[in-house]
């Protein structure tokens, strides 16, 4: 399958248009107004949306991510990686990891990291088939909210 890989901003209507039921599916706690917040703060700290679209321009894959600099080097973040599930095992996965990777060794970065969530099988497949290993457990502590709103 050919596929068309471009960025797209938050000021474009795809991003609402094709991204965001990409990622919310992802993420399906994230409301429409909360990732139209997300895309604009995220974009304007580097956060990088590059869509996988066929030859009919439906949107079938997408990877948010940046370029960090690290102590351990830099890196290429990988935010997000998704694909529609109706084109899943079709290539646009492999496609955009093989976009993330020019783009990381054009930025001159020393390595690709993302996070996977620890049920997410299909996806430990999909990366160890890539050849990425788990090098990290990531942690996190979720803060209570003190301002005494429930939003």
């Amino acid at each position: 399958m050919e596929l068309i890989i471009c960025d797209v901003t938050p000021d474009q209507m795809e991003m609402e248009r094709d991204v965001a039921p990409l990622i919310r599916h992802l993420r399906p706690g994230l409301t429409r107004a909360q990732f139209t917040t997300f895309a604009a703060e995220a974009h304007a700290q580097g956060l990088v949306f590059t869509a996988a679209y066929d030859q009919r321009w439906r949107c079938l894959g997408v990877a948010a991510h940046r370029v960090l600099a690290t102590s351990r080097g830099r890196l290429l973040l990988v935010d997000d990686l998704v694909t529609d599930p109706e084109a899943r095992s079709a290539g646009v996965g492999e496609r955009l990891v093989v976009e993330l990777d020019l783009r990381a060794r054009q930025a001159g970065c020393v390595r690709i990291e993302l996070d996977s969530g620890v049920s997410n099988h299909g996806a430990h497949r999909f990366f160890h088939g890539r050849r990425m290993s788990i090098v990290a457990f990531h942690f996190a502590q979720e803060l209570p909210d003190l301002s005494g709103s429930s939003a």
